[in-house]
């Protein structure tokens, strides 16, 4: 094989990690939900808590609304508000589901052809919270159908991501609702208000 082509076939292979698949795993330790029903997941989460990332640093008050495509992919619209900015910040990206419909494991995108994992695996039988993964330990967030969790039940999913492998003391637990703003460059603290 000449330079050249193993230099394009390099780019190639380099290319086909980033499609989805590439990032759509689980971590070890985490085992999807089956018997998912994606009609009763459908909808708006409160995000309780989650392990801190770039794309969500900062936000408060998050939720995550699910309502399905016409092609049976899922809508997914994230939202948060950014004290520090005084706004409201919006994600909007659509999820296709790794295996089959029935089990809780999903690719999601919200960059183009860049999927990441998204696993449920643990779920109230009434679907009234839910524990996600992301394609590695890094990623975990705990969701309610209400803004608000008890906290023998916010310990009890703790300790389950723990006992998973998940480094639960890096949890971030999150105000609802959201606080004033912080005192914006050159102005006074705003109320939130949607933008």
């Amino acid at each position: 094989m000449t330079p050249l082509k193993r230099k394009y076939l390099s780019a190639l292979l380099s290319l086909a990690s980033l499609l989805p698949g590439a990032c759509t795993g689980m971590p070890d330790g985490v085992t999807p939900v089956r018997d998912f029903e994606i009609s009763r997941y459908l909808g708006t989460w409160h995000e309780i808590a989650r392990l801190d990332h770039s794309f969500e640093r900062g936000l408060v008050a998050v939720t995550a609304d699910y309502s399905l495509n016409p092609d049976g992919s899922v809508r997914v619209v994230n939202r948060g508000y950014d004290p520090a900015a005084c706004r409201w910040r919006q994600a909007v990206g659509r999820a296709i589901f790794v295996e089959d419909p029935r089990t809780a494991h999903l690719a999601v995108s919200f960059f183009g052809p860049f999927y990441g994992g998204y696993t449920v695996f643990a779920l109230a039988p009434d679907y009234a919270w839910a524990t996600v993964s992301g394609p590695s330990h890094g990623y975990l967030w705990v969701l309610s159908r209400s803004p608000e969790m008890p906290d023998d039940l916010y310990r009890r999913l703790t300790e389950d991501a723990r006992a998973r492998g998940f480094a639960t003391d890096g949890l971030i637990r999150l105000k609802t609702p959201p606080p004033e703003c912080e005192q914006p460059p050159g102005g006074a603290a705003r109320s939130p208000v949607s933008g």
